[in-house]
């Protein structure tokens, strides 16, 4: 292959993963937001999406679609680009949520290719940002004597966010099959 295919391919992916992470990171500020403002409707604030993490999905499926550079890269900017756009998530919780959704986005992007069920693998990926989140919050509250978060914050944000991860456990495995099939019509095609 000569370097100019060699460089043309490199500057597709390098484009490819731009957009994944940018169509990633728009939709894990958006997606949040239509269920905040669902919420005010329905008198229930931000609950709803404190309970649905709608932000968890999108980077999730971009790490499970194009790999964990990608995932890791939209887990780490959307919270960031999310808080500095619209005040969500909240300053004392932004260091966990960039640390637990790029846990997501890498450990999702990384079992990308392994041979299991994809509800496992959306399992493990949920266990995987829980554990480092609640490693952080341990970290947060023990070495910095971090007083504004407490250690409950962890089984509260697991037993809230419950419906979340069933919500996440349809949705995914859906988007992941069609994809599948997409792209395998798509190779008979070309």
């Amino acid at each position: 292959m000569s370097t100019a295919t060699t460089g043309a391919l490199t500057m597709r992916r390098i484009s490819v993963a731009t957009l994944a992470t940018l169509t990633s990171v728009a939709a894990a500020v958006a997606l949040p937001q239509v269920f905040h403002l669902a919420g005010s409707a329905l008198g229930v604030g931000v609950a709803l999406g404190q309970t649905f993490l709608p932000m968890h999905l999108p980077v999730l499926l971009v790490g499970f679609l194009a790999g964990p550079t990608v995932g890791l890269l939209s887990g780490l900017l959307a919270p960031v680009v999310s808080h500095l756009t619209t005040g969500m998530p909240m300053l004392p919780i932004l260091p966990l949520m960039v640390i637990e959704l790029g846990a997501y986005g890498l450990v999702a992007g990384l079992l990308r290719s392994a041979r299991l069920n994809p509800l496992a693998k959306i399992i493990l990926a949920q266990v995987a940002g829980r554990a480092v989140r609640a490693l952080a919050l341990v970290v947060s509250v023990g070495l910095l004597s971090n007083e504004t978060v407490a250690l409950s914050t962890i089984w509260t944000s697991i037993a809230d966010g419950l419906p979340g991860l069933a919500l996440q456990w349809v949705v995914i495995p859906a988007v992941l099959v069609a994809v599948g099939r997409a792209s395998r019509r798509e190779g008979r095609l070309g």
